[in-house]
């Protein structure tokens, strides 16, 4: 089994917002150390907890501060932006980081409405031009040609190089499940907070449909899904309490720093509170080592998943290292 990781870096009350951005460098560099497979981060803009708004630029840093773990994207939200400067962006990375980049890209705004028309004040329907961007950058990507008679077919993405990124479509729905196995790429599903969409419907859709390209033969998928190991199952759900306060404050519309284990405690939950934590711990696999790396298993065997994306948010940085630090000794990857 392969583990890999997406960081959000997220933010906590007590703590300037730059700290976090720094955390995700450091906690990148002990998880290349350990021996994890990827480092995806997120994006998202105008949020008061997560604050990774370019992740092209963190993953500039993280390439030059690691020697091993591919570094990518979860992702980059596609519509936003030109394709051509995305595929410039990657390019570099490349440069930096050759063999080892992922460009992850996404049609959700990352936002909300009016920030999303801050980001791109002229969308005209960018949306419905989502698969045609994806196939411009392929190109790009590759250093290949364009179609025949496409306007920008003498546009080149500089620096060109003997290697390309890897392109991942992401997705929490059947749109982008679809959309990958269209286009035969590899696929990534937010099982991290699609509740309202069933992972195994996705999944299958992906495979059933694959047409195999000529990167990728075979289809390619994993899921990114919460885990929080700590030394003691009591220690876990405790460092899980800063999660379960932020899921519930974004219910209703609130995304503020995440509150410390020992604050988020003090909370006593409603009746529809305790229904809404009870659902967000089916999802999330938190508890001892050796009881996550069980439900992990058995997640990955069910889904037949070869990879799985961690995601983890903790108030503090040492217990997130930890529990990095923990799954990595319980499924061997130094070795």
């Amino acid at each position: 089994m392969k583990l890999s990781v997406l960081d959000q870096s997220t933010a906590a009350q007590g703590k300037t917002q730059d700290v976090a951005i720094r955390e995700t460098i450091a906690l990148a560099q002990h998880c290349d150390i350990l021996g994890y497979n990827r480092y995806w981060v997120s994006e998202h803009h105008n949020s008061g907890n997560i604050v990774g708004t370019a992740p092209e630029v963190l993953m500039a840093a993280i390439g030059a501060t690691t020697t091993r773990i591919r570094i990518g994207s979860a992702g980059v939200m596609l519509p936003h932006y030109s394709a051509f400067k995305v595929a410039e962006q990657f390019r570099v990375l490349e440069a930096i980081a050759p063999g080892r980049v992922d460009l992850g890209v996404g049609r959700a705004p990352g936002s909300d409405r009016l920030t999303s028309m801050a980001l791109n004040p002229h969308p005209d329907d960018v949306h419905d031009q989502f698969p045609r961007q994806i196939q411009e950058l392929q190109c790009w990507l590759s250093c290949s040609p364009l179609p025949d008679g496409h306007p920008f077919a003498r546009v080149v993405a500089h620096p060109t190089g003997p290697t390309f990124p890897t392109m991942w479509v992401l997705g929490s729905s059947d749109y982008g499940a679809q959309l990958a196995a269209y286009l035969g790429m590899p696929y990534a599903f937010a099982y991290f907070f699609s509740y309202a969409f069933d992972v195994d419907r996705a999944l299958a859709l992906y495979r059933d449909n694959y047409k195999p390209s000529a990167l990728h033969p075979k289809p390619q998928c994993t899921i990114c899904v919460f885990a929080l190991a700590a030394d003691t199952e009591a220690e876990a759900l405790f460092q899980f309490k800063s999660r379960e306060r932020a899921m519930i404050e974004r219910e209703f519309g609130i995304r503020r720093a995440l509150t410390s284990p020992e604050e988020a405690a003090k909370h006593v939950l409603s009746p529809h509170e305790q229904a809404f934590s009870k659902k967000l711990l089916e999802h999330a696999i938190v508890g001892s080592a050796e009881q996550v790396k069980s439900r992990l298993d058995a997640l990955a065997r069910r889904l037949d998943l070869e990879e799985l994306v961690i995601v983890t948010w903790t108030y503090d940085q040492a217990p997130r290292m930890r529990s990095y630090e923990l799954l990595a000794e319980a499924y061997g990857l130094k070795k």
